[in-house]
Parts: C-alpha cells; sequence; structure tokens
C-alpha cells in the first residue's frame, strides 16, 4: 500500500492532480463564454447555459456505468479510453458551428469526461494507506479547481482574443499533452480485486448505499452545494456582463481565479478532518459558503469577488470531506458509493440552473441570493443530521461487545 510522502504517493497523486485538471477545464471551458455564444448564436440566457448543463448532466449519468465497470474489471484502462475519448470530442467541437451538434457533442464529451472523477478515488482506496488517501483525495480535489480556474481562463482568453471554436482547438492541445503525462506518471494498480460484473448485484450494491443513511446525506450535502455553486457562476456572469460593469469574456474567465481559494479548502481538509469530526468540517465549510453568498449582495465587483473567494473555500472544503466521507463509510463497492456520490454531485449542477433561472427572473442576482440560500440553510440542516447519526453509530459502535 502506497504510504503518504514516498515516490509513489507524489507520482501518484501528481497524475490524477493533471488528469483532474484536465477534466474540468474541458467542463467548464465555456462557462465565460455564456454571453459571447447567447450572442453569436442569438439565443437567451438559459438555452446559452445549456452548453455547460448537458455536459454535466452526461457526466453525472455516466458514472453509473463506470464506477460499478471499474469494480469488475480494474481502474487505469477505463480512465485512459474514456481521457482518450475528451481528447476527440473536443477536437470536434472546435469544428462545429451549429449550436444543437455542439450540444450533442458536449454531450457525448460529458459521457467521456466522467471515466476519472468515477474511479480516481476508488482507485485511492485500493492503493492508498487510509492516511494517505486522505491527503491524496484533498489534492486531488485541489486539481478540480485548478481545472475549473484553467478551463474558464482558456474559454475566456482565447474567446475573446481568437473566438470560441478556438478555445475549444487550445484545449485539445492542452488535454493532449495532459492525458500523455497522466499515462506516465500513474501507477500500474497492483492492489485491485475484481467482481464479477453482475447487473443484479450492481443493482443490489446500489440500493445498499441508498439506504445507508451514512452516504445518503453525504451524497444530498454534497450534490446540493453543487447545485447552487456553480450555477452561481452561471448567473454572475450575466451580472457582470452587463451595466453597470460591462466586462468582457476575458475578465469573466478571471472571476474564476475565486477558485483558488476553494483549492486552499480542498488540501486542507484532509489535515482537519483529523481534528474535528468530517460532519463538523462540512457544516463549517456549508456556513462558508451562505456568508460568501450574502457578500455578493454589495454593489461593486470588489465585494462579488470577495464573496465568491469565501464561498469557493467553504464549497471546496465541504465536498473534499464528503468525498472522503462515502469512500471510508461504503462497506462494499467502494467505486460504487463514489460514483453515486459524483451521480448526485453532477446532477446538482446540471439542475442547479432551472431551479434557479425563476429567482432571477423574479429579481435578478439578489432572486438567485435568496434562492441560494434557501437550498443551503436545507443543506446544512442535512449535515446536522449526518452529524447525529455518526455520534449514535460510534456510541452503538462502543457499546457493541
Amino acid at each position: 500500500m502506497i504510504e503518504a510522502g514516498s515516490s509513489a504517493f507524489w507520482r501518484a497523486t501528481l497524475a490524477l492532480c493533471l488528469g483532474s485538471f484536465m477534466i474540468f477545464a474541458n467542463v467548464y471551458v465555456t462557462q465565460p463564454l455564456l454571453p459571447t455564444m447567447a450572442h453569436h448564436f442569438d439565443i437567451s440566457e438559459l438555452k446559452a447555459s445549456w452548453s455547460f448543463t448537458i455536459t454535466t448532466l452526461m457526466l453525472g449519468l455516466s458514472l453509473l456505468i463506470y464506477g460499478p465497470l471499474s469494480d469488475a474489471i480494474g481502474r487505469k484502462n477505463i480512465i485512459a479510453a474514456t481521457m482518450s475519448g475528451v481528447v476527440l470530442t473536443t477536437f470536434l467541437l472546435s469544428q462545429t458551428q451549429d449550436y444543437h451538434q455542439l450540444l450533442v457533442l458536449r454531450g457525448v464529451q460529458g459521457f467521456c469526461l466522467g471515466g476519472l472523477p468515477a474511479i480516481a478515488v476508488a482507485y485511492l482506496g485500493d492503493e492508498f494507506r487510509k492516511e494517505a488517501m486522505l491527503m491524496a483525495v484533498g489534492f486531488y480535489i485541489s486539481g478540480n479547481t485548478l481545472g475549473g480556474i484553467g478551463g474558464r481562463l482558456i474559454g475566456g482568453f482565447v474567446g475573446e482574443w481568437l473566438g470560441w471554436s478556438e478555445a475549444f482547438l487550445v484545449m485539445t492541445l492542452i488535454s493532449f499533452v495532459l492525458l500523455a503525462a497522466f499515462l506516465f506518471l500513474l501507477p500500474a494498480s497492483e492492489h485491485f480485486s475484481a467482481k464479477p460484473l453482475h447487473p443484479a448485484s450492481m443493482l443490489k450494491g446500489m440500493k445498499n448505499h441508498l439506504r445507508n443513511p451514512l452516504l445518503i446525506c453525504a451524497y444530498l450535502v454534497g450534490g446540493f452545494n453543487f447545485f447552487i455553486f456553480i450555477n452561481q457562476y452561471s448567473f454572475i456572469t450575466f451580472v457582470l456582463a452587463a451595466e453597470p460593469y460591462h466586462l468582457s469574456p476575458a475578465w469573466l474567465g478571471m472571476l474564476f481565479l475565486t477558485y483558488l481559494s476553494g483549492t486552499v479548502g480542498s488540501a486542507m481538509s484532509g489535515k482537519i478532518a483529523k481534528s474535528i469530526p468530517q460532519t463538523v468540517c462540512m457544516m463549517v465549510g456549508i456556513a462558508c459558503m451562505m456568508v460568501g453568498t450574502l457578500v455578493t449582495l454589495l454593489p461593486s465587483v470588489a465585494a462579488i469577488i470577495v464573496g465568491f473567494l469565501i464561498s469557493a473555500f467553504g464549497f471546496f472544503f465541504t465536498h473534499s470531506t464528503a468525498s472522503a466521507w462515502v469512500s471510508h463509510n461504503a462497506n462494499e463497492n467502494k467505486a460504487s458509493a463514489s460514483s453515486l456520490y459524483l451521480v448526485f454531485y453532477y446532477l446538482g449542477a446540471s439542475t442547479g440552473g432551472f431551479y434557479l433561472s425563476p429567482f432571477w427572473q423574479w429579481a435578478q442576482w439578489e432572486g438567485v441570493v435568496a434562492g441560494s440560500l434557501l437550498v443551503l440553510f436545507a443543506t446544512l440542516s442535512v449535515a446536522y443530521v449526518l452529524h447525529r447519526l455518526h455520534r449514535q453509530h460510534m456510541t452503538i459502535g462502543a457499546v457493541t461487545p
């Protein structure tokens, strides 16, 4: 088993961070381009956001396949095949000028993008000791945040300089290089134990996960936090592109540097979880999201940036903690358990825009804030319930002979 701080630890962790950067850069490359695409294709704000929504929806649905499949046939080959599919579809996206074709390709790309997220934490669970895994998950999710930043910066700057099609072409070249580095660095699985691929047993395993209150609460926290967090970014781009700010796509891309605080939050989560319960960590992170959301109501770009810095820290701190929580508390089929977490996570991303859209129509950004706080209060309540359930579980375990 890989120990924390060993050369194998850093090699595997770097590989997963590079792969994570590639995946999430491709997911989010269109987000700073939403106002540009709405104007270019003469479509509404909501329809422009479908270029992001369809990707996260298909990514989430693909996790139902990749996680159980990797339990049966292994981890690395599936990741390599799906990442290769990402490179191909990204190139094809750079060649289309029809919005409906773009949506179809973004859907196919989303299905390919699910391979690494579905399997990465399970790979870590197979190969790493518990303490090493906690640290590696934090670094891996830091790669998620850096990928989100990188994709948006590429989309914003290249989109403004050369055009939105060229942003996909640049992303193709970057993705190819990162794929090659990933395949070279990631160690082969040494401790993977294959399980027969029986659809009935796969469904039974997922049903068991969904009956486990220690898992379902974490699924709800992760899914509904992302439901709000990622879609706030989509709506704020329209706020900042309009009066009185008039920010260009490049400057809108710069907004996503606020993800850097999330990188810090992810990296800190494993260490802090050694000192206080993971459930308390989740509650603290959600409270940060609520504070950050309220700060964005102040009428200045600086306040909006500060608010998103606070929200990003809280969101990724909670997300890293919840991801590790699921892997620790799944009694079996850890890849399936992690995949279900990510299904909730990405279904949240793909549906949150539809929830927040009526609030936007009602009161613009103030309405989005109001709708966000309603959901965040609910996830805070679920995290508290999870805290109580875990304490009861630990008490029962302590008294059982």
